[in-house]
């Protein structure tokens, strides 16, 4: 025990390694090898270069993953969209007992009628949207695979 002043010095930091990695190789590349490196490094979805290069010598597999940012953007919208319909079918049911409950029967009558034909609309978009998704899905998602 190191004593320092009459007082036990404290063991604080990081716990070393058991066998840490101490020996260093360095590498040069070209624009182009640079490029290509970070091109494969990019696909590979790791996120630390070394451990990628050491997969890389030590035959290691390497999960390669191609994001189409186009899909993702589409993905994105179409759940945005998705969660509006819904928004919209919770303020439709919130009309429909507002409308019973502060008018009359005759009134309520005619204005859902309104909103009836405005849903029939609305279902129709939702149906052209699903249609889309599906010309989509078939001529971009499952030709990728």
């Amino acid at each position: 025990m190191n004593e320092h002043n009459g007082k036990p010095q404290k063991k604080t930091g990081r716990r070393p390694k058991a066998d840490p990695a101490k020996i260093r190789y360095t590498i040069s590349f070209n624009e182009v090898e640079h490029s290509r490196f970070l091109e494969l490094f990019d696909e590979s979805g790791m996120k630390i270069k070394a451990h990628f290069i050491t997969s890389c010598i030590f035959e290691k597999t390497i999960k390669t993953v191609k994001v189409d940012k186009g899909t993702t953007d589409f993905y994105m919208r179409l759940t945005s969209f998705h969660s509006q319909f819904r928004a919209v079918g919770v303020n439709y049911n919130q009309i429909v007992k507002i409308l019973y409950h502060n008018f009359s029967e005759k009134k309520a009558a005619a204005l859902l009628y309104k909103l009836e034909k405005n849903t029939v609309e609305m279902v129709d978009v939702f149906k052209k949207v699903m249609q889309l998704t599906e010309e989509f899905d078939q001529k971009h998602l499952k030709n990728s695979e």
